[in-house]
């Protein structure tokens, strides 16, 4: 028996079909187009979106031989949101996705309530989360359509359900973070009725019966993206740790307990399973792929693979410094006006200066992240789990080590969050009946030891967020 692991993604969707054995039968993937405009918008084709969700779903099992299936999960992207009429299934116009900036006038509104919001929600009040885009696409709908996230017009589309999981519903900034149940507080901050949300059910669970990718199958795992791979490389106990370096890079440490974050991170519900809870914090640099992306555009890179080429072919940056926020600060900024910055350029830069500090500039965005954790933690992390396209380059690897002074170890697969959805798909079915049997064991396929001492690691870290400190109101 299988399970068919659905995750869609920013910029693409991909189907894997998975035995009960973690081995993956089958794949597929199909793109999607990301539009972005210069006021800040970055939408997506809803009907791209959902075509692309059956599309991938029915080559993966074709490519699997098509096997009998135990259960379907679906992994989303987040806080994507849209519009659409709840009698038909229409979208009304494109999805607005997380990487909008365009809610900030909504955010702007709301600032003396920013502290309460944090203290309800555990999240920032910042345009990356879903309640400012429902807001502001609201302003602009009318009452009319239904908006919520991408996973509940997908899951209404594939098997009747108007439901969001407990992890993605934790990062709208209208749930309470204590109860995870929607609050009433939040909601009439951002004017939105209660009512009207979709029911927040566990990541693993039947939750309808779907006949989109041929017989009747049961939708039984349920996840947003980045607490799918945290589920999938088994960072089960508080301060187990993992960072995913895909569109931004999203470093995520499991907690114990609710936590609202001192150190510039979120809190939000890692998932839910059998009605308890575990929570994890969670911090985000927007554009690290997309940096990656933004290189290949104007010609300096190939592709990812020329990291390597010219980052690692030069021992530093030669005094170059490189702040990747393209598409505003997360964590632990939060400035979404920011605006990404090289300083220290000099007649004597080359490609591969450039191409390095790129490089290291994800990697101490990354480091402090990792530090922030560690003090609303009260204690150092011990490793750093880490998945996604950009684990390729060694470079990349080495120079997070080096900053963050722990060992990084590399996920077997680029396929965590579509891994880690088949687990809670798994343990909702009943094929297993444990969190730890869903994700079973993994060895790394790399560990990445540091190469410089702590007092370097230190002062470079230091350079980085001077650097950084200066540009953010640019």
């Amino acid at each position: 028996m299988a399970v068919l692991a659905i995750d869609q993604g920013t910029s693409a969707t991909k189907a894997l079909v998975i035995d009960d054995d973690g081995s993956i039968l089958g794949a597929a993937d199909r793109p999607v187009a990301v539009h972005a405009g210069a006021d800040g918008a970055v939408e997506v084709d809803p009907v791209e979106l959902w075509d692309s969700v059956v599309a991938a779903g029915h080559a993966a099992l074709a490519d699997a031989g098509r096997p009998t299936l135990d259960g379907v999960g679906l992994a989303n992207q987040g806080e994507t949101v849209l519009a659409w009429d709840r009698a038909t299934g229409e979208p009304q116009g494109r999805a607005i996705v997380w990487q909008d900036g365009r809610a900030t006038t909504v955010c702007d509104a709301l600032r003396a309530h920013a502290d309460r919001l944090t203290q309800l929600t555990g999240l920032q009040l910042d345009p990356y989360f879903s309640a400012p885009k429902i807001a502001w696409l609201r302003d602009r709908t009318g009452n009319g359509p239904t908006i919520t996230t991408t996973d509940t017009w997908l899951l209404h589309r594939l098997c009747g359900a108007f439901a969001t999981d407990a992890a993605t519903a934790s990062r709208s900034l209208l749930l309470d973070l204590d109860t995870v149940a929607w609050s009433d507080e939040a909601c009439a901050l951002f004017g939105v009725d209660p009512a009207s949300l979709p029911a927040v059910v566990d990541n693993a669970g039947p939750v309808g019966d779907t006949a989109a990718f041929g017989a009747v199958v049961p939708v039984t795992g349920v996840c947003v993206d980045q607490q799918a791979a945290l589920f999938a490389q088994a960072c089960l106990r508080p301060g187990e740790a993992k960072c995913t370096y895909g569109t931004g890079a999203f470093l995520l440490a499991t907690t114990g307990r609710a936590t609202r974050s001192a150190h510039g991170l979120v809190g939000c519900v890692a998932w839910r399973l059998a009605g308890a809870p575990t929570w994890c914090l969670d911090g985000q640099v927007f554009t690290v792929g997309a940096a990656i992306g933004w290189l290949e555009q104007l010609g300096v890179l190939a592709g990812a693979g020329d990291l390597d080429r010219f980052g690692g072919s030069v021992a530093d940056a030669g005094g170059v410094t490189f702040v990747p926020s393209l598409a505003g600060a997360g964590a632990p900024f939060w400035r979404p006006s920011a605006r990404g910055a090289f300083t220290g350029l000099t007649l004597a830069a080359t490609r591969a200066h450039v191409v390095r500090a790129v490089i290291e500039g994800i990697a101490a965005n990354v480091a402090w992240l990792a530090r922030a954790a560690a003090a609303d933690l009260g204690a150092p992390l011990q490793r750093l789990r880490v998945d996604g396209g950009l684990t390729r380059s060694h470079t990349l690897l080495q120079a997070q080590a080096d900053l963050l002074q722990i060992p990084v170890e590399v996920y077997p697969s680029p396929d965590a969050t579509a891994l880690g959805v088949a687990a809670f798909a798994r343990l909702g079915a009943g094929r297993v009946g444990t969190a730890a049997e869903a994700v079973g064991g993994w060895v790394p396929v790399a560990v990445i030891e540091p190469r410089i001492g702590a007092d370097e690691a230190d002062d470079r870290l230091a350079a980085w967020r001077r650097v950084a400190d200066a540009t953010l109101e640019l």
